[in-house]
């Protein structure tokens, strides 16, 4: 019995720490910078520099994205692309930003 406790304690931490990894400031920065950079990339060369993040220096979370209306389906698509590639818990967090994004954009709509 204390076997199988510990076995699934040591799951459970392990998976806490995982989620915990994949919303470090440094980790959604990584994703940021190749986010971008391959947004960039699909992106015509006259849109590529309309594509810029920047990581607030107090608030290590917060990030300013700042982009184009015309690019921002280049960042849709690279945020597609990569989501498999995510720890868990940066999926969700990307998936947020797509989120917001398209609703900032069907405002400019209306």
């Amino acid at each position: 019995m204390k076997e199988i406790t510990d076995s699934m304690l040591g799951k459970m931490s392990s998976d806490i720490a995982s989620l915990k990894d994949g919303l470090d400031p440094q980790n959604i920065a990584f994703w940021y910078k190749k986010l971008i950079g391959e947004a960039k990339e699909m992106a015509p060369p006259w849109l590529a520099d309309k594509i810029n993040v920047k990581q607030d220096p107090i608030l290590y979370l917060k990030f300013n994205l700042d982009i184009s209306k015309r690019a921002v389906k280049y960042l849709m698509i690279a945020i597609a692309n990569n989501l498999d590639a995510m720890p868990y818990s940066t999926r969700l967090y990307f998936l947020k930003v797509q989120e917001i994004v398209s609703q900032e954009m069907d405002k400019s709509l209306v």
